[in-house]
């Protein structure tokens, strides 16, 4: 009989089909899958008896009978006010506010006011992500140190202040009369906290460039599944984009395989952490999109989505014993206090940039000033942590900005041309 420990300890070599060095692998408890099932396991006490206590509710029809000093937080909580406002026009966010006799000098103001802010938030926050992750804390010439291994515990530190923050921007500002079951929220926020999990697993067996292609690409599992489940169809410039982009990963990819380091090789278990990040993103958006047909602000959504992320993280680290492990660490290196901070300092007021952003100008305008991070994060990583990519890797990565370039300029320009359209058609759906 072969016991449990031993076959956990087996599945590491086996996933990635290579040998996994000390220094990464320490035992099978640091495997990313068994950390994956134990962290699920703790949302999973909360949100089962969570559960029950909903569908409890509802069955003694508690909005007729309930009374007392707990009927409006449970009213809250488990049916809201249920009255929908009518879907707003981009399906996720009120309509841009347009700018009335705004100078021109103002509006170019702004704009490099948000470009720089986007820009500095989520650069800064990719270095300090791949410092975190994958470089030691506390080495000497006599001891090299010990690397952070928790990643729920920064998911933790992020979601903790974008909560702080959204609730003191919505204490300090007037916002809509919120409508949605707080209990909905749940959904988005546990599949957030998995797609942020799976992104910092990532980086401890693929390079932050690939991580960065492979985000910009998701796109055509998008389509796929678009064209698969809701038989959607798409216009040839879409189906361009999507095979330029699939290329331009292709050689990136391909031209960085003969130069095989253990912190920089693409295995198997990045791979398939990478899959996690990008369905479970996929997932958030698109919940989020179904419960802006409620009033509610982007801010509202980033509060009432951070609550139950800091719920469910709080819990499971509390229950694996793992909260005061990372307390510790922190205490031990004040650098990486330092980082753990300033990372979700960059987290929560990157979500706020985006929000403005996209108000004052715009999806468009925001999704190149996007593109172009992830861009200069590929340059920044290189240079800062020594990522080589050849020439052929490098035209890869610019097929696959180009492309994504050549997307936001044909989205607009169909955008344009819908607005056009009698009033019986509607244009192609895209991604």
């Amino acid at each position: 009989r072969i016991s449990l420990p031993l076959v956990l300890a087996s599945l590491p070599t086996m996933a990635t089909g290579e040998d996994i060095s000390p220094a990464l692998q320490d035992s099978w408890g640091d495997f990313w899958l068994f950390r994956f099932f134990v962290n699920a396991a703790g949302y999973a006490s909360i949100v089962v008896p969570g559960f029950l206590l909903i569908q409890y509710f509802k069955r003694r029809n508690y909005l007729e009978t309930g009374r007392g000093i707990c009927f409006p937080v449970i009213k809250s909580c488990v049916f809201g006010s249920e009255v929908k406002s009518v879907h707003q026009e981009d399906g996720s966010l009120p309509p841009r506010a347009e700018p009335t006799e705004s100078s021109t000098a103002r509006q170019v103001f702004k704009l490099l006011f948000c470009a720089a802010g986007l820009q500095a938030s989520y650069l800064t926050w990719g270095v300090l992500q791949e410092r975190v992750m994958t470089r030691t804390y506390g080495a000497t010439e006599t001891d090299p140190g010990e690397k952070f291994k928790d990643s729920q515990f920064l998911v933790f530190m992020n979601r903790i202040l974008a909560f702080t923050v959204a609730g003191l921007y919505c204490a300090l500002t007037k916002q809509p009369r919120h409508g949605a079951p707080m209990y909905k929220y749940s959904f988005a926020s546990l599949s957030n906290i998995l797609s942020s999990w799976c992104q910092y697993e990532a980086l401890k067996y693929i390079s932050f460039p690939t991580q960065v292609l492979a985000k910009a690409s998701k796109v055509i599992p998008v389509m796929m599944m678009g064209k698969l489940v809701s038989r959607k169809s798409y216009e040839y410039w879409e189906y361009l984009t999507a095979a330029l982009i699939s290329v331009g990963v292709s050689m990136f990819l391909l031209s960085s395989a003969p130069n095989r380091h253990v912190s920089t090789v693409t295995t198997f278990s990045g791979v398939v952490l990478l899959a996690g990040y990008v369905i479970f993103d996929s997932f958030t958006s698109n919940w989020q999109d179904a419960l802006f047909t409620y009033k509610m602000s982007p801010v509202q959504m980033m509060f009432g989505v951070n609550v139950f992320s800091c719920l469910f993280t709080v819990g499971s680290l509390l229950e694996q014993g793992a909260l005061l492990e990372s307390l510790r660490f922190m205490a031990r290196h004040s650098e990486f206090t330092a980082h753990a901070v300033l990372l979700s300092v960059c987290s929560a007021f990157g979500q706020l940039f985006i929000f403005y952003t996209i108000n004052q100008f715009g999806a468009a305008v925001f999704t190149i000033i996007m593109t172009l991070r992830q861009a200069f994060a590929i340059l920044l990583s290189c240079l800062i942590y020594g990522h080589t990519v050849t020439v052929v890797g490098g035209l890869g990565v610019a097929v696959v900005f180009v492309a994504l370039f050549l997307r936001v300029y044909a989205r607009s320009r169909m955008k344009k041309r819908s607005k056009k359209l009698p009033p019986g058609e509607t244009p192609v759906q895209k991604v």
